[in-house]
């Protein structure tokens, strides 16, 4: 249970102004900014070390409870109390063909709900909890609102699930199959987006969205402390380690960015990783920002085979560019043949990535080709979800299989035997 002085209130990202912990906004009333969650560093260090927590028998993000602002949501032994942990892997062969000393891939597909977003609808249901939210209502193309649906489903807290008509069908059988209240929209992200907000103020819904919610940013900082304790803590890596995040909403990337920067006011980080955002060349508003210099956020007509990644405006886009430039990351732009690609690579090496997770990936091979990560820079690749999500794409990676009679002969012929 965490010390409840830990969680001491909210700050604005862009105006600067500070909230309790009781004043609860979405975001800033002041600008619209988003919030970020301030936690009692001191508090937390005189209760909490790195040793205790690696002692911890709890494999997953709720080993971190003390870091977190909210309280246990209970559910031990189903899907709510079992997100996080996942597992880092070390894929020789892709290590190799990108010409690489050191790389690892976290796998957010052994979540639960089987992509990263389960981490933020964990907290967001333990919040939900804490405060006696009724229902809790989300905007998702299929990851985050699958996440929703099956965290809630674990403690029968009723959901409500905004989503494009044009998600794929993989996912919104998902939202179905957990039994949340699921309706299609004609219409994009954004149009889902705004809908949910309208009704969760018209009906008095909890809101989940990603970039609008702090608390999902605190969910998803988790995945920060688990590459700290699983990579960082065992080994002394002699460059800073090169983080590549896929990045739609934004939402994802700024949490890993809050995640070290909570390591480093604690004292327990020696170096900051460096992140680098990747985008779709169909969906890239944080890029472009980033890359122009600024932090404006100009909206764009998104268009990509990542629907996870497809947002016309992300709505975290500023704190999204912040963990770039902060960390002397950078952002990569790549093409739906490049994810395409980079799902049958990963494949190969035994990863099934849906095509957001793929685009992480691809980001990596194009900063190896560009000359931004040299083949002694520590990578870890973030894959953000399974390819079981949308099995349409992964056709497209790999093309159909041949069907042939039952006919040894016709195999030897096939395989030229």
């Amino acid at each position: 249970m965490p010390h409840p002085s830990t969680f001491i209130g909210y700050r604005c990202s862009l105006c600067g102004a500070e909230y309790a912990p009781l004043d609860f906004t979405y975001t800033c009333p002041r600008d619209n900014g988003n919030l970020d969650v301030l936690l009692d560093f001191e508090a937390i260090r005189r209760n909490l070390s790195p040793s205790s927590i690696a002692a911890s028998r709890d494999f997953s993000l709720w080993r971190y409870l003390p870091l977190l602002p909210v309280t246990d949501p209970g559910g031990e032994d189903t899907p709510l109390h079992n997100a996080g942990w996942t597992p880092l892997y070390r894929p020789p062969l892709l290590a190799t063909h990108l010409g690489l000393t050191h790389l690892w891939v976290k796998d957010e597909s052994a979540n639960p709900t089987a992509s990263f977003k389960d981490r933020a609808s964990a907290l967001v249901v333990a919040r939900a909890r804490q405060s006696g939210a009724r229902v809790i209502v989300t905007a998702s193309t299929g990851n985050a609102g699958a996440a929703l649906a099956g965290m809630a489903a674990a403690i029968s807290q009723p959901a409500v699930i905004f989503a494009p008509r044009s998600a794929p069908p993989a996912k919104i059988a998902q939202l179905l199959i957990y039994g949340a209240q699921v309706i299609l929209i004609n219409g994009n992200y954004d149009a889902a987006f705004d809908l949910s907000v309208q009704a969760a103020r018209e009906f008095g819904w909890y809101c989940r969205n990603t970039g609008y919610n702090p608390f999902t940013a605190e969910g998803k900082k988790t995945a920060a402390f688990e590459i700290w304790e699983q990579l960082l803590l065992p080994r002394r890596l002699h460059r800073p380690l090169c983080v590549f995040v896929p990045v739609g909403d934004g939402n994802i990337i700024s949490g890993i960015h809050k995640g070290f920067k909570d390591l480093l006011a604690l004292g327990w980080l020696e170096q900051m990783p460096r992140i680098f955002g990747v985008q779709a060349e169909g969906s890239a508003a944080v890029a472009r920002a980033f890359l122009s210099g600024g932090e404006t956020i100009t909206p764009v007509q998104a268009r990509t085979i990542a629907d996870s990644i497809s947002v016309n405006l992300p709505r975290d886009g500023v704190r999204a560019v912040r963990a770039a430039r902060e960390t002397g990351g950078s952002y990569l732009l790549v093409s739906d043949d490049e994810i395409l690609r980079a799902m049958a690579a990963l494949g190969q090496a035994g990863l099934f990535a849906e095509p957001a997770g793929a685009a992480a990936f691809a980001g990596l091979a194009r900063a190896r080709e560009e000359g931004q990560i040299l083949s002694e820079d520590p990578v870890l690749v973030l894959n953000t979800g399974s390819g079981l999500k949308d099995v349409r794409a992964a056709m497209q990676a790999v093309g159909e299989a041949p069907i042939l009679p039952p006919s040894l002969d016709d195999v030897r012929r096939l395989l030229r035997l």
